[in-house]
């Protein structure tokens, strides 16, 4: 699953951007999109977390704050998103090497336009994607670790809860935690090892999660879970 977000003012280029999207997935195997539209760039730059998108449409013109100074926030945030401007004068997608942007589409653009860059994007996401093998009853599976939202263990199994749905293999806690620990997977409680990446807020003894998913703090783990979270968002880590 790739998270797009769509910064634009135009409800038809944003329409149309949607509809490429959708298209594209349907087209390819494999491949799904959860797409966000922001009207203007103050909202999206809001509540932006390292880490939160794999790939950003960025239109230059817009009200309160141009894209190429929106582009520049974004960066000091997030290193890693694909960025792709969106914009009636090429002129200004030029200064894209700014920040690390993959290209630019003129308006109007179009459907061939906006697949050429969605499937760069898919092809640089996937190259550098990170994942972990795991071993079931019914082979072995590759999971990305962006699509893991957390794991919980239950006795000698573990449940991987991702976003497609739950993959439970035999394992301990203290296994996963080996090798996921120090890739964005954080401990909050005894049972429950979280993605970085999905989480949307943090309460007095609870996390939730992207999707609304409620995970409690352990009393002897929220010193700890609360420093690595902090440290984490500090460097910008993307699992």
């Amino acid at each position: 699953m790739f998270r797009v977000a769509v910064v634009e003012d135009e409800d038809d280029a944003a329409d149309k951007l949607l509809a490429c999207l959708r298209r594209y997935a349907d087209e390819h195997d494999g491949i799904a999109f959860d797409t966000a539209v922001f009207e203007d760039p103050v909202g999206f730059l809001k509540t932006l977390r390292a880490g939160e998108w794999d790939v950003v449409f960025m239109d230059i013109e817009m009200p309160h704050m141009d894209g190429m100074e929106a582009a520049h926030r974004f960066r000091e945030i997030d290193h890693d998103a694909v960025l792709i401007f969106v914009t009636n004068m090429a002129q200004f997608a030029a200064q894209g090497y700014e920040v690390d942007a993959l290209s630019y589409i003129l308006k109007p653009f179009s459907a061939a336009e906006v697949d050429r860059r969605i499937e760069r994007a898919v092809q640089l996401r996937n190259r550098d994607a990170e994942s972990v093998l795991v071993a079931h009853r019914g082979g072995t599976q590759r999971l990305l670790l962006r699509d893991i939202t957390y794991v919980e263990v239950h006795g000698r199994s573990l449940a991987y809860h991702t976003s497609a749905g739950v993959v439970t293999v035999n394992g301990s806690m203290k296994s996963v935690e080996g090798e996921l620990g120090g890739r964005g997977f954080l401990r909050c409680a005894n049972p429950y090892l979280v993605n970085q990446r999905h989480i949307a807020s943090v309460g007095a003894s609870a996390v939730t999660l992207a999707d609304g998913t409620e995970l409690p703090i352990g009393r002897s783990f929220r010193q700890t879970f609360l420093e690595a979270l902090a440290k984490g968002y500090g460097r910008g880590h993307a699992s």
